[in-house]
C-alpha cells in the first residue's frame, strides 16, 4: 500500500463556514492509506484529486465528514495546491434523535417522488429544515437562492418531521395551477390502471381535490372515480344508501336531470333542490345516496362541482346504473 506521511506534531485547522474553527492535533492522524494493494485510491484521496482537477472551491457536505477533512487538508498541501472552503452541514435525525436511516421510513428523493411529493416541497422542507430567515416558512425556488446564506445555517443536528413535510406537499399542491399537475399525475394512474383522458378534463377534476388531498398518489387514487367506465360501489356505502326506497328519487331525478338544457352547479343545485322539495325529502337524504351512486364512496368533493366535471352523460349513465343495481340487489 501507498501511505500518507503526516505529522508528528502541531495541529491542523479547519475554519468551517458553518461550525467555525475546529482543531485537530497531528498526532491523533495516522498515516493514512492512499492507495491498497490493489492499486485502487482510497476516498480520502481520490477526492481531493477530484475536487483539485474540477477546480471546486466550495465543499459543503454533512458534518460526518468533519474527521475526514484534516486529512484532506495535509493533502492539499502536500499537492502545493490552494484548499476549498468547507462547510459541514448538521445531519437529519429522525423523530427518535437518531441518525435518519431507512427504519424511520423513506429516505431516499426518488422514493419520496414515488409517494407523491413536489419537488417544491421536498426543497422548502429540506433547507428550512437546517437554516431560517427569521419566522417564513414558505419559499419559492428563486426566493430561496436569493435568500439563503451560510451564515444562517444552524448548527445543531434538524429532526425530520414528516406531518411538516406533509404540510408543506398540500401547500403547494393546493396552489400549483392544475395544468402543471397533470404530467406529474399521469405515471401515478397508470401504476392504478386508470384510463387516461384529455388534459383539460384532468386538470377540470384535479381543481376539485387540490385541497382534499397532500400527495399526488393520494390524488391519484382520488380520481379514480372520474377516469373509470364503471365505478364499484364500496360494500357498506352501497348497503346503507343504496337501498330500495332510493328507487322514486333516483328515478325522478333522472327525469329532471335529462331535462336540463344546462349542467352548471347552480343549475345542478336547483334542479336537486326540485326534486327533493317535490318528495319531501331533506337534500342530504337523496344527495348521498347519489354520491354513492356517481362515486362508488361516501367521501368525495362537493356533490355539484363533481356532477359538472363528470359531465351529463357520464352522470346519467351512473343513476342508471344505480336503478338497475336496486332493481337487482337493493334492500
Amino acid at each position: 500500500v501507498v501511505r500518507f506521511r503526516c505529522p508528528d506534531s502541531g495541529t491542523t485547522v479547519l475554519d468551517d463556514l458553518i461550525k467555525g474553527p475546529i482543531l485537530f492535533n497531528n498526532a491523533e492522524l495516522d498515516d493514512l492509506v492512499l492507495q491498497r494493494s490493489d492499486g485502487v485510491p482510497t476516498y480520502n484521496f481520490a477526492v481531493v484529486i477530484d475536487d483539485v482537477t474540477m477546480n471546486i472551491s466550495h465543499v459543503i457536505r454533512g458534518d460526518d465528514h468533519v474527521n475526514n477533512t484534516p486529512r484532506q487538508i495535509l493533502i492539499y498541501r502536500a499537492l502545493g495546491v490552494d484548499l476549498p472552503l468547507f462547510g459541514h452541514v448538521p445531519m437529519i435525525l429522525g423523530p427518535d434523535r437518531a441518525r435518519l436511516s431507512k427504519r424511520h421510513g423513506a429516505t431516499s428523493v426518488m422514493a419520496y417522488k414515488e409517494m407523491g411529493y413536489l419537488p417544491e416541497a421536498l426543497v422548502n422542507y429540506l433547507v428550512r429544515l437546517g437554516w431560517s430567515h427569521g419566522d417564513q416558512e414558505i419559499f419559492g425556488r428563486d426566493e430561496l437562492i436569493e435568500k439563503f446564506n451560510l451564515d444562517s445555517v444552524g448548527k445543531a443536528a434538524g429532526v425530520f418531521n414528516a406531518e411538516k413535510l406533509l404540510w408543506l406537499n398540500a401547500h403547494y399542491i393546493k396552489e400549483k395551477p392544475p395544468e402543471e399537475l397533470v404530467p406529474l399525475l399521469e405515471p401515478l394512474l397508470a401504476v392504478y390502471g386508470y384510463p387516461l383522458r384529455p388534459n383539460a378534463y384532468l386538470a377540470k377534476a384535479i381543481v376539485t381535490l387540490q385541497t382534499r388531498c397532500q400527495t399526488l398518489a393520494e390524488m391519484a387514487r382520488s380520481l379514480g372515480f372520474y377516469l373509470v367506465n364503471e365505478v364499484t360501489y364500496e360494500p357498506k356505502a352501497a348497503q346503507k344508501f343504496l337501498t330500495l326506497d332510493m328507487k322514486q328519487p333516483f328515478a325522478a331525478l333522472l327525469n329532471t336531470l335529462e331535462s336540463l338544457n344546462g349542467f352548471d352547479e347552480k343549475v345542478l343545485e336547483g334542479a336537486f333542490h326540485e326534486v327533493a322539495d317535490k318528495l319531501g325529502l331533506k337534500l342530504g337524504k337523496l344527495a348521498q345516496p347519489v354520491r354513492v351512486a356517481l362515486t362508488g364512496v361516501t367521501v368525495s368533493p362537493g356533490l355539484f362541482e363533481l356532477i359538472d366535471v363528470l359531465g351529463k352523460e357520464t352522470v346519467l349513465g351512473r343513476l342508471r346504473k344505480a336503478l338497475e343495481y336496486l332493481e337487482r340487489d337493493g334492500v
